[in-house]
């Protein structure tokens, strides 16, 4: 795909021109402005609202893991809470939106009374000093006052684009969202932070598109001479190994993971241990990913090599857990699917653990782990999907 010309890049660029360039051909008219003033009074209500319902909205009806949050959760009738855990989409389609509405109406209600006390008057003075000056000047000051909204524009496709994201598979989109520089500045610096938090800002740091999955058919070989050659077996290489490469441990290894969980009973406490440990003591490999982003499958992948290193990319996080879980006699899985890090889904790798106690499994993601609680977390539906079980043991 010709990421040359990218039509999010560009109309994100016409969004923030726009109004600057109506700004400075129809010069500075402060009945114009009022009007343009409210227009962007909506534009910054929205998205505050839109901010502020989605943040507050996660946090009491998705993660209520702290403080008010799980208080405010408690309020609300149980009958009602297992509606809303049974049927997640339903805080994003319903509850958030009526957040959203009700903070839009305070917000807008706060700026009508801002305006008409402050802005207003100013802009009447404003327009009388500019009278007596050239065309330029006011055209100039025209521009200056449209930033606001340009502002605004650019932050609302951006948000708007970031939902569709989410919710849409369209595989164009996703790879036009990730190749746009600016798109991903905006998502970065303002989206990721206001509407998850500030540890969330680092999920595009921690996960990008650097896992790849290769299927070959190995050559088929000639067995007796004059007879047909047999069939190629397929094998399937990840980030430049096979599966059985990559979750192959040592003694150094097993004796390690054995040692962290000696103390601990349950497999659920044992696997929380393993979890913490790897996310606490693993980097992601930046290094490492942009040589498998541009296909240089030249780097040493897997359990060993990340235990040695203390770094990896999500391959090699869900191959060292692999080989921890299965030296305390865990039930694992490698899992591959995909990510969102916040600006679009890419390839990805984690893991599920079987728990006996409770007679089911559970997904747990060491590479994300530096973005929040991502063992047996509700926030998995959120910014996993695609699930496929790559390997059992």
């Amino acid at each position: 795909m010709n990421m040359n010309v990218n039509p999010v890049t560009v109309a994100i660029a016409i969004l923030f021109f726009y109004p600057i360039l109506k700004g400075f051909l129809f010069k500075f008219s402060s009945h114009d402005l009022k009007s343009d003033i409210d227009d962007i009074n909506r534009n910054i209500a929205f998205v505050t609202a839109l901010f502020i319902g989605i943040y507050y909205g996660k946090k009491i009806f998705i993660q209520h893991d702290y403080g008010i949050y799980i208080d405010i959760y408690k309020l609300i009738p149980q009958d009602i809470v297992q509606y809303i855990e049974s049927n997640t989409f339903i805080i994003y389609a319903i509850i958030i939106p009526l957040l959203v509405l009700m903070c839009y109406k305070i917000i807008r209600l706060i700026f009508n009374l801002i305006n008409y006390l402050t802005f207003y008057p100013i802009l009447d003075s404003i327009e009388r000093f500019l009278s007596s000056k050239s065309n330029f000047s006011k055209r100039l000051i025209g521009s200056l006052f449209q930033f606001p909204k340009a502002i605004s524009y650019i932050l609302i496709a951006s948000f708007i684009l970031n939902m569709l994201s989410i919710f849409n598979t369209n595989s164009k989109l996703n790879k036009y969202l990730e190749a746009s520089k600016p798109y991903s500045a905006i998502c970065k610096t303002i989206i990721i932070p206001v509407t998850n938090s500030q540890i969330a800002k680092n999920l595009p740091h921690i996960i990008n598109n650097s896992f790849k999955i290769v299927i070959r058919e190995n050559e088929p070989k000639e067995t007796v001479p004059g007879k047909a050659a047999s069939k190629g077996r397929t094998i399937v290489y990840y980030n430049g190994v096979t599966l059985d490469e990559g979750v192959k441990s040592n003694s150094k290894i097993d004796e390690f993971a054995k040692g962290l969980v000696k103390n601990e009973k349950d497999t659920k406490t044992k696997s929380k241990t393993l979890y913490n440990w790897i996310g606490n003591n693993i980097s992601y490999d930046h290094d490492k990913a942009n040589k498998v982003l541009n296909n240089d499958f030249n780097v040493q992948s897997g359990a060993i090599t990340t235990f040695n290193s203390r770094g990896g990319i999500c391959f090699d996080y869900a191959c060292l857990y692999v080989a921890m879980c299965r030296a305390n006699n865990i039930k694992v899985r490698l899992i591959t699917g995909e990510g969102f890090n916040g600006v679009s889904w890419v390839s990805h790798a984690w893991n599920q653990v079987y728990l006996p106690e409770e007679g089911k499994w559970i997904n747990v993601d060491t590479t994300f782990y530096k973005g929040g609680n991502y063992f047996n977390s509700k926030r998995f539906e959120l910014d996993h999907k695609g699930a496929q079980v790559a390997g059992e043991w």
